[in-house]
């Protein structure tokens, strides 16, 4: 499977209405990444920027990030 999209803006990759944000990004800061399920795996953007690049990520690659999320693989340690 081919998933490389080199510098192809984030709303070729996904029409606007595929983007969400994550529930985790709502600190108020306005430092957030978008979301969007795509048919290769998962792409990711800066909500800042829409028009900015997306990275597109296998379903695999996303699946072991977010389990590496939860279990505190890449907390930060004192």
């Amino acid at each position: 499977m081919n998933t490389h999209r080199n510098h192809q803006s984030s709303t070729d990759v996904a029409p606007e209405s595929a983007w969400f944000k994550s529930s985790y990004s709502s600190d108020g800061t306005g430092n957030c990444v978008e979301a969007a399920y795509l048919a290769p795996g998962v792409g990711i953007r800066d909500s800042k920027d829409k028009k900015s690049p997306a990275l597109v990520f296998p379903k695999s690659s996303w699946a072991a990030f977010v389990a590496g999320v939860r279990s505190g693989e890449f907390d930060a340690h004192a």
